[in-house]
């Protein structure tokens, strides 16, 4: 038999076995779209996201990144249309929302990550947009090497320019100057970005 624990502030008992062991996980591939389901959420453990919505006219609007120990879902959003993306092979733990209570920390950073980004998002000049999104996936998917900070998630220049709301062209001029001014190395399809990690972790 387990263990129960007592908890003073609500006098409730809980299983001392974690939940996460007993709830359903599973997997999807790259480029898979997972299916709307409004009375689950998904805690990633492997792999990365993007949520987006489209406009009348087509055009793709990114809403967000997600990576290993994020909260997604389609509960989470109110707009629509809304999308998830998987942008590698994800593994996810179904999380069903009668229990999305006990997952307030994950709640509260899927919070701070949207609005972090919209903060990068409305950025001028064009360039430290550009520059700050970077040092956010940095922050998200990197991996100190070396030469700095190696963004393990492979992102198009049309992906970056649909989060920035500017032009493929545009990102690749930009990305083209950072190189040139020995702000980020390219390597494999992957940017590293040349700041000690200290900062990056500062910043």
């Amino acid at each position: 038999m387990s263990s129960l624990i007592f908890t003073p502030d609500s006098s409730v008992l809980l299983q001392n076995s974690t939940l996460v062991e007993k709830l359903p996980q599973r997997l999807f591939t790259r480029r898979e779209v997972i299916e709307p389901c409004n009375d689950v959420m998904w805690m990633i453990e492997r792999g990365a996201v993007r949520t987006l919505t489209w406009s009348e006219e087509g055009t793709f609007i990114t809403l967000g990144y997600w990576g290993t120990g994020d909260l997604i879902g389609y509960p989470l959003s109110q707009v629509k249309p809304y999308q998830i993306e998987c942008l590698t092979s994800v593994e996810v733990t179904t999380i069903p929302l009668h229990l999305g209570h006990q997952y307030i920390d994950a709640l509260v950073a899927h919070i701070q990550n949207l609005e972090e980004l919209l903060n990068i998002v409305n950025r001028k000049p064009m360039s430290l947009r550009l520059w700050e999104f970077l040092v956010w996936l940095s922050k998200k998917f990197g991996r100190d090497v070396e030469q700095g900070s190696l963004i393990e998630l492979y992102i198009t220049h049309q992906e970056i320019a649909e989060v920035l709301n500017t032009t493929r062209v545009t990102i690749t001029r930009l990305l083209q100057e950072f190189e040139t001014a020995k702000m980020l190395l390219r390597y494999h399809r992957r940017i590293i970005l040349c700041i000690p990690n200290k900062l990056l972790q500062t910043s």
